[in-house]
């Protein structure tokens, strides 16, 4: 690329490339992309919104490009093909000025040598997305914007018109939502925001969290309103010993330790531990942390409750993290399914007879959710049995006041 200071348009397209070429996440890009992390401001946060509206729309795109294309870009054209996506996104989805997004655009791909004999090509493609192709993407049905595979399984699981109303959800960035450790209420009228479950708080804009109120103090902390609400299902656990298993970044072991349980948090990345020491150093709530590989992991106790968020597809996040539909591959739900079981059993040996066990994923899949505690209870029918607290979220869910990720959780007893 040029040597001059990065635009946010390149810092976009690199971006995206670093997804859709290289599998990485989103997240991660943005923690270390060079030509992001060079931006200040409203460069930055504009740089974000073009990644991440491309990754949104991403299926709904290559169908529009694929109009103007007589071919695909090669496989080596990386990073012109995602000057092109990102190019039509702002076009498409932000609804940008043609003139300013086409020139900066092909001039991106001039300078840099990977792109420049595309330039041409991505003129005349942008141009021709700009004047014909609104109309067509305004008329593509939701599923367009997602993998096949994976929309195909929605429809299979959820019936068409519910995999459409998920589709649908997801054309939207998420609401911040937060918990706070009391008075919701208060907090709410604080933020400008409302209550919208519980102890979660729904923000009418975005902020910058650093610097909103209550934030240094501790008052909350940052948590999808479905992610929070399976700890309800759990009931009052003040005094309870609580292990937290697969624990980072916190959210969880935070609710529970407001709540006034003992817990114990457990996960296998040291790095991502460290994110829950901050979190409830700044929260002011306490846990004892220790950094260990869940299915292994051997106190020589047991708990009166165990928490286990599972690693997971992750497909019911898709609303904050578009870029999971594109990393995954449908071989991933089986090679899951089989972490979880082994998780969930060493989970249940590590719970007090008589006492519950949360079992939750972040996934819209049903082989990572109810698929996984059927077959627990199935295989040990003397040891667990089921509670009737089970909850099935999805991002259609209350999709009037912003909707919410999709998660499954349930509870059982050991018995």
């Amino acid at each position: 690329m040029s040597r001059t200071l990065p635009s946010a348009r390149q810092a976009a397209a690199v971006l995206v490339a670093e997804v859709t070429e290289q599998g990485r996440t989103l997240d991660d890009a943005l923690a270390d992309t060079r030509s992001f992390n060079a931006l200040q401001g409203r460069d930055r946060a504009f740089a974000r919104a073009i990644a991440s509206a491309t990754l949104r729309r991403l299926g709904g795109i290559d169908v529009i490009l694929s109009r103007y294309l007589q071919q695909p870009l090669p496989s080596g054209a990386g990073l012109a093909r995602a000057m092109l996506r990102t190019g039509a996104a702002q076009l498409l989805v932000l609804g940008l000025p043609a003139h300013a997004v086409v020139s900066e655009t092909v001039g991106l791909a001039q300078s840099a040598r990977s792109a420049a004999p595309f330039a041409r090509l991505m003129n005349a493609v942008l141009r021709k997305v700009a004047t014909d192709g609104v109309t067509h993407f305004a008329t593509l049905p939701p599923g367009a914007d997602l993998p096949d595979w994976l929309f195909t399984r929605w429809r299979a699981h959820y019936g068409g018109d519910s995999a459409r109303a998920i589709a649908t959800s997801l054309r939207n960035e998420a609401p911040l939502d937060i918990t706070v450790k009391k008075d919701a209420a208060v907090w709410a009228d604080k933020l400008g925001g409302s209550v919208f479950e519980g102890d979660t708080v729904r923000l009418n804009e975005a902020v910058d969290v650093t610097q909103a109120p209550g934030f240094s103090e501790g008052a909350w902390w940052v948590q999808d309103a479905a992610a929070a609400a399976p700890v309800r299902l759990l009931g009052d656990v003040c005094g309870l010993s609580v292990l937290d298993l697969c624990a980072a970044p916190g959210g969880k072991t935070m609710q529970l330790a407001a709540a006034g349980a003992e817990v114990t948090a457990v996960d296998i990345s040291q790095e991502r531990l460290e994110r829950v020491r901050e979190n409830l150093a700044r929260t002011g709530l306490t846990a004892e942390i220790i950094c260990a590989d869940a299915r292994t992991y051997a106190p020589g106790r047991t708990y009166d409750v165990v928490v286990l968020d599972a690693p997971c597809s992750a497909t019911g996040t898709l609303r904050r993290h578009p870029d999971v539909a594109w990393l995954r591959r449908p071989a991933d739900i089986a090679s899951l399914a089989a972490l979880q079981a082994t998780l969930l059993d060493r989970a249940i040996d590590l719970t007090t007879p008589r006492g519950k066990l949360l079992y939750v994923v972040c996934s819209l899949e049903a082989e990572e959710g109810a698929a996984i505690v059927d077959a627990a209870l199935a295989t040990r029918p003397y040891e667990v049995e089921g509670t009737e607290f089970v909850l099935r979220t999805t991002p259609a869910d209350r999709a009037e006041e912003g909707g919410m990720d999709g998660f499954y959780a349930r509870v059982i007893r050991r018995i």
